[in-house]
Order: C-alpha cells, then sequence, then structure tokens
C-alpha cells in the first residue's frame, strides 16, 4: 500500500495505541496530515483509514459488494460475539436479519413500550438524591431488555448478566488474546461462556411456550423448508441483541443525562414538552416529542457510542484516486465526521436545534450513529423509543444537576461511557 499516504507507526502495536486511547485525536491528526484517506496498522495488521461523509458513503453502502463487515470485525469480535447480526454478510445477513425484523415493527413496538414504561417509572421513582448514573441507567436498559426481548423478569440474576457483559465487551480492547487467566481476554471469555449456557438452558422451554419476545421468536421461527434456527445460532443472536439493547442504549442516556444537567436552559425545554403528553407516556405521543428527539441526535452527535466502524475489502476497489487491495482492513470514523466544521456549525457545542435546521442533511452519510447501508442499526427505533420512555420519568420526577465546573471524563472505546460514573444530583420536583 506504499502508493497511499500515510505511516504504519509503532514496530508491532503500529497504531493500535492511539487508535484505542486517542479516538478522538487519532483521526483529526491523520485528516490533517494525509486527508481522507491513509494506510496505517491497527490490531497487528496493516489497514486503511477512511475519513469524512464520501469515505463513510462508499464504504456503508458498498454498492459494489466489496467490503465484508464479518471479516472486519472477526479479528476483533469474532470470539466474543461470533455470528452476531453485525457479523454477517450479504444473503445470510438478510435472512437472518429478516427473521430478528419482526420483533422491531410498529405493532411490536408498542407493546414494548407498555412493558419498558413500567420498569422505567418504578425504579427511577426510587433512586436517590445522589448516585452514580450511569451503573443506575445501565442496570435499568439491562432489566428493559430482558423484559422485551428474553420475556423474563431478572431479579438477581441481572448483577451476574450484568458482569458478564461488562466483561465480554471490555475484552474487545485487549491487545493480547490469548486465554491467559487473569487477562481482560480470559475474563470476556469467561463471560461470553457465561452468557451462552445461560441462554441455552432456556431454549427448550421457549420452544415449548411460544411468547411475544425476541427469544420466543427466534426459538420457534422456521424457514420456508421447515428448518429452525440452530440453539447456537440462537445463543449467538440473543447475546449480541443483548448487548446492543442495552449498552449502547446505555451511552446514550447517559451523554443525554449529562448534556441536560449542563445545559438547565434545554432541560426545562424538554421537560415542558414533556409534560405536554401526560402522566403516562403512550406509544402515539411518540411523535410529539420533537426536541427530546433533537436532544437525543445531538448526544448521538457529540458522544456517538461506537466511534468508529471496521471493515475488509475483499476484493480491489478505489477511493479518491487511490487503489485499495482486496483483503485490507478499513477503518471510519463516525465520531470524526460528526465533529467536522465543513459541515457543523460550532460542532463541540451542544445545540440540538441544528437537527431542527436540517444542518444534518448536507451529506447523507454525515450523520450516522446507527451506521448505514445494509448494517443500519435493526434496533434505531426501539433505541428512541427506550430513551423517550426514560427521559419521561426521569424528567418528570427529578431536576438534573451537576457542578457548574463538572466536565465528564470520558472513555470513547469500545462504547462511549464516563471514566467516573457521572455523579448526578437529582433534586425531586
Amino acid at each position: 500500500m506504499s502508493h497511499i499516504p500515510g505511516d504504519y507507526g509503532w514496530p508491532i502495536l503500529g497504531q493500535t495505541l492511539s487508535f484505542l486511547y486517542k479516538p478522538v485525536e487519532f483521526p483529526r491528526h491523520l485528516y490533517e496530515r494525509y486527508g481522507s484517506i491513509s494506510r496505517g496498522h491497527v490490531y497487528f495488521e496493516r489497514a486503511v483509514n477512511m475519513l469524512g461523509p464520501e469515505a463513510n458513503q462508499f464504504v456503508l453502502a458498498n454498492r459494489d459488494g466489496v467490503f465484508s463487515a464479518y471479516r472486519g470485525w472477526e479479528p476483533i469480535l469474532g470470539q466474543l460475539f461470533p455470528r452476531g447480526l453485525m457479523l454477517r454478510d450479504g444473503d445470510d445477513h438478510r435472512g437472518h436479519r429478516r427473521i430478528m425484523q419482526v420483533a422491531f415493527k410498529k405493532d411490536a413496538l408498542a407493546e414494548d413500550l407498555e412493558m419498558m414504561r413500567p420498569i422505567a417509572e418504578q425504579r427511577i421513582a426510587a433512586w436517590p438524591g445522589q448516585l452514580q448514573f450511569y451503573p443506575a441507567i445501565k442496570d435499568l436498559t439491562l432489566d428493559i431488555a430482558a423484559k422485551v426481548f428474553l420475556g423474563l423478569s431478572l431479579g438477581e440474576e441481572s448483577k451476574q448478566l450484568n458482569r458478564a457483559f461488562v466483561d465480554v465487551v471490555a475484552a474487545s480492547m485487549a491487545l493480547l488474546r490469548f486465554n491467559v487467566p487473569g487477562t481482560l481476554f480470559d475474563r470476556g471469555l469467561r463471560g461470553r461462556a457465561y452468557l451462552q449456557d445461560y441462554f441455552a438452558a432456556r431454549i427448550d422451554a421457549k420452544r415449548k411456550q411460544q411468547t411475544p419476545d425476541l427469544f420466543s421468536r427466534l426459538c420457534n421461527t422456521e424457514s420456508e423448508e421447515g428448518e429452525k434456527f440452530s440453539p447456537s445460532e440462537i445463543v449467538d443472536h440473543m447475546i449480541f441483541t443483548m448487548m446492543a439493547a442495552h449498552d449502547t442504549t446505555t451511552s446514550a442516556l447517559t451523554t443525554i443525562s449529562y448534556l441536560l444537567a449542563k445545559h438547565s436552559n434545554w432541560q426545562d425545554r424538554v421537560r415542558d414538552e414533556l409534560s405536554t403528553v401526560g402522566e403516562h407516556l403512550e406509544y402515539n405521543d411518540l411523535d410529539k416529542l420533537e426536541l427530546c428527539g433533537h436532544v437525543f441526535r445531538e448526544a448521538l452527535r457529540l458522544y456517538p457510542p461506537l466511534p468508529s466502524i471496521r471493515r475488509r475489502s475483499i476484493k480491489e476497489c478505489e477511493f479518491n484516486g487511490y487503489r485499495i487491495p482486496a483483503e485490507t482492513a478499513v477503518n471510519i470514523f463516525n465520531h470524526f465526521t460528526h465533529h467536522m466544521p465543513e459541515y457543523w456549525q460550532a460542532p463541540e457545542t451542544f445545540d440540538p436545534e441544528r437537527f431542527a435546521r436540517n444542518e444534518h442533511r448536507q451529506h447523507p452519510f454525515q450523520f450516522i450513529p446507527f451506521g448505514a447501508g445494509a448494517h443500519t442499526c435493526i434496533g434505531l427505533h426501539f433505541a428512541e423509543i427506550q430513551v423517550k420512555t426514560v427521559m419521561h420519568a426521569l424528567l418528570s420526577w427529578y431536576r438534573l444537576s451537576v457542578p457548574e465546573d463538572y466536565k465528564m471524563p470520558y472513555q470513547m472505546v469500545p462504547i462511549s461511557k464516563p471514566r467516573n460514573g457521572l455523579p448526578l444530583t437529582l433534586q425531586p420536583i
């Protein structure tokens, strides 16, 4: 790849440490020095780093079938989330996605809101005046995901499940991927084993009694030829879906709460809007919550749960005059795109009204918090419903605040979260 501008960084590690621990500065440096495409070396292999909306569109739209999601993510996530929906391509991906899409249609989402609302209201009403917001909201979103996707109320199991998911996600950052006891990757593999056993033990019961949750649908759905998902396929989908359904929404709800605590004028405006829909949020009320939606999107712009996306070229292609060889790892950086001054006015400023004035529509691939193309997040509407449901309960009960000089220390990878749990003051209204 010597014809592509760039450098490979340090021997052996390459640019991996910058990629993992400087996810804001790293792509900005590449863009300033090399432009929209550069060669590099991440996770012990040479790669191409591509930046900006045009690069996002070229890779994610994938019009010529050049890029593989499975082969991009497999070296990083293959042992932790094997064959989840994000790690499938082509007809295989479309077939599995079509079955899972049933759980995210309008009627199913309306039922989801009815299940998640009482959980959110009861849990939030019992929160103390001072709390670490991130672990509290993570427990809540896991309970909601269990009820909606498993048809179960977790109780004491929630702590073990949460610990397992935390360990599996954290292991995706491990540089050394060997099963050595006590290491980050070992904890992730043991967390994965616990989750496998948890879901596998419940498949037979789900196949005997059909219920409206995703777990039951995966256990009982048949193809036109009468074939069902294998137990391993069901387990793979449930682990990945449960992780995505609560970890990424936890990240979004945390940043929303932080931003509203810092910007009391917007907190008041959103609370006033939420008060117009009554004491309990209904499905038909969701479209009325326009300001809440703008705040949700602005939080995702500033702090996307996943700051970068990975693919691998399966055949040679060309971008901006540069040939990208087959079998090349490709990284794109949605966090960087969300902060480009070429597309966003004062990009570091919290300004939800930019979505009212359609600032995000200058390029179809400049705002991609849920990805884009065939692999657009299947749960994006579920996420917005969950966010609005939780925010309705939270802002109806409390005024959120942090010290005036407080700035949340943030960890961007593998999934964005505050390093200190976000200490938040909740003043009852």
